[in-house]
């Protein structure tokens, strides 16, 4: 009967095994994937964050290009509201 026991009981751990061989790559797939996630997040960050200072660097460059009535002319043709018709 021990030799019977013995046998199952290398079974018990060769499937134990297994199963702990089968969580530990489900997990560390797991959290490579996170990285990735989080790699493409910050490249799409910083990928809009180029842009926008592209942008702020276009629009200062400009304004830098305009006497002074220019750019009031454009403050006041794009940034302020014009009259409502409320009337009041």
């Amino acid at each position: 009967m021990p030799a019977f026991m013995q046998r199952i009981w290398g079974y018990v751990v060769a499937t134990a095994a297994a199963v702990v061989a089968v969580v530990l790559v489900y997990l560390r797939g797991r959290s490579a994937g996170r990285a990735d996630e989080r790699q493409e997040r910050n490249d799409r960050i910083n990928e809009q964050a180029a842009i926008a200072r592209q942008e702020v660097r276009h629009v200062e460059d400009e304004v830098a290009r305009m006497d002074d009535d220019a750019v009031s002319d454009r403050l006041k043709s794009g940034w302020v509201r014009g009259p409502g018709q409320g009337g009041r």
